[in-house]
C-alpha cells in the first residue's frame, strides 16, 4: 500500500541507463531506485533555485590552515565577525602537525553566503578553502535569515 501523500508512477528508460542508475543507487547506499530518483530531482531543483542571487541558501565551508601562520587566527576571527549574521555554526578541529580545520555553517541569501565563503577562504594564511552550497527548501525548510530592509517572501 502506498504511503499517504506519495504517488506511484511508471518510468521507462534504456537498459544501459537503468544499469547506471542501479550502480549509482548501490554506490550511494540509497534505499531504493525511487529514493535515488527523488534525490536527483531535488538536486536539479536546488540548482535551479540557487541560480537566483536572492535565493535562500545554506553552505558548509571548510578552511584548512596552520595555526602558527602569522595572524591567521586574528584574520579568521575578524572575518567571522564581519559575516556574523550569516554564520550559524563554527567548529574548530586541531589536526596533527600544527594544522587546523575550521568548519562553518552559513545561511542567508545565495549572493551573501557566497561572498562570505569567498571572503573567508581568501584570508591570507588559509591553505585550502572549499564550500558546498544548498537550498534548504529541498528539505522543506528555510534559513530564517531576515533582512529587515527587504521585502518578505
Amino acid at each position: 500500500m502506498p504511503k499517504k501523500g506519495v504517488v506511484r508512477l511508471g518510468l521507462s528508460m534504456e537498459p544501459e541507463l537503468l544499469a547506471a542508475l542501479d550502480r549509482w543507487v548501490e554506490q550511494r547506499n540509497s534505499a531504493s531506485r525511487s529514493d535515488a530518483v527523488r534525490a536527483l530531482i531535488r538536486k536539479e531543483l536546488a540548482e535551479e533555485e540557487l541560480e537566483d542571487p536572492e535565493a535562500d541558501a545554506v553552505a558548509c565551508l571548510m578552511l584548512l590552515y596552520r595555526h602558527d601562520a602569522p595572524n591567521v587566527l586574528k584574520r579568521v576571527t575578524a572575518a567571522e565577525h564581519r559575516w556574523g549574521a550569516h554564520i550559524r555554526s563554527s567548529s574548530h578541529v586541531h589536526l596533527q602537525g600544527g594544522s587546523c580545520m575550521q568548519i562553518l555553517g552559513l545561511a542567508g541569501r545565495r549572493s551573501e553566503v557566497i561572498a562570505a565563503a569567498e571572503d573567508l577562504r581568501g584570508i591570507r594564511g588559509i591553505a585550502f578553502g572549499k564550500f558546498a552550497l544548498g537550498a534548504p527548501t529541498v528539505a522543506g525548510g528555510r534559513t530564517g535569515h531576515v533582512h529587515p530592509h527587504a521585502r518578505q517572501r
